[in-house]
């Protein structure tokens, strides 16, 4: 919950041009991810059907408000933005067909959109992974070239093109490999 209410926040310092401060929250949100996560694999009273609905969401939200408030300021390209922006669009299509087709009739809206009715697990893959943290590390470049003088180098453009290789690379492993990584669970 912390990642969606600082995900707002960010926007808002980036397009205030507030840099210094956003690249301070943006590491309290990578902070408060990786403890959710530490917590969430050492007790196993801590993890919940709504916390794993809740995480991947986070990660949506931070990942496209991010993006699109760095491409308004000129930091990321806009057709880089676009093709991850559409990559998550397509994988929460998915997941939104996943969930109707493994939901038990009589399927109700309650049970279509209640986070503790778990039906299916996505299994992510390992490129999609390698691409969450390449388009972290992005992100935490393009919030620190204008920190550190560096917004025009080739480097940072090197970045682009990677963040947009692993993108494709992602996205098509999922096309790919579709059901495989899919899990269906029974007994609900």
């Amino acid at each position: 919950m912390t990642r969606i209410g600082l995900a707002p926040v960010l926007g808002y310092l980036i397009l205030e041009e507030d840099f210094n401060v956003a690249l301070g929250v943006f590491a309290l949100a990578g902070l408060t991810d990786l403890l959710d996560g530490f917590i969430a694999r050492n007790w196993a009273n801590q993890k919940s059907a709504l916390g794993s609905a809740l995480d991947p969401l986070a990660d949506k939200v931070l990942i496209s408000i991010l993006y699109i408030s760095l491409t308004y300021a000129d930091l990321i390209p806009v057709p880089l933005t676009y093709m991850i922006i559409s990559r998550d669009v397509m994988l929460i299509a998915a997941v939104f067909y996943v969930r109707y087709r493994t939901l038990p009739t009589p399927r109700t809206l309650a049970k279509y959109f209640n986070p503790c009715y778990a039906t299916a697990r996505l299994k992510p893959t390992f490129i999609s992974k390698v691409n969450t943290a390449v388009q972290l590390i992005l992100v935490a470049a393009s919030l620190a070239a204008p920190v550190f003088n560096y917004a025009d180098s080739i480097y940072l453009q090197i970045l682009w093109c990677c963040t947009a290789f692993t993108t494709a690379a992602s996205a098509y492993s999922y096309y790919h490999y579709g059901r495989k990584t899919v899990q269906v669970i029974k007994g609900k």
